[in-house]
């Protein structure tokens, strides 16, 4: 579909460990690392669930502990996990969202002022 070469793929994916089982929920970059950008685009809400495990998670979570927002107990991993949750609730706080809008579950305007970094520079 987007004229790909297995090896490209592998290349951009480095967090593929079996090129034969991709997992459905698995996010893979099918364009080069240098065309992404200095930042992560917003991944869409239903990225952020218990069953996700991507660098971009881990890389969140960098960022909300350099921003003051952290409640990690031995920091972030690349698991979407409770500890995120909340610790994105508090940025989404820090910056003046409440109620449903401060969940912690990331939304574009809130990340977008996270600015978390590309992960396969």
């Amino acid at each position: 579909m987007h004229g790909l070469t297995l090896d490209q793929i592998l290349e951009w994916n480095p967090q593929i460990t079996d090129p034969d089982y991709i997992r459905p929920t698995e996010r893979i970059r099918v364009a080069p690392p240098e065309a992404h950008g200095e930042f992560e685009p917003f991944p869409g809400a239903d990225f952020f669930q218990p069953s996700v495990t991507s660098p971009i998670i881990e890389a969140m979570g960098f960022r909300l502990i350099e921003e003051g927002c952290s409640v990690y107990a031995d920091g972030p991993d690349s698991q979407w996990s409770e500890a995120d949750r909340r610790s994105y609730a508090k940025w989404q706080r820090k910056l003046g969202f409440s109620g449903r809008d401060a969940d912690g579950i990331p939304g574009p305007k809130s990340w977008a002022r996270l600015r978390v970094p590309a992960v396969f520079e």
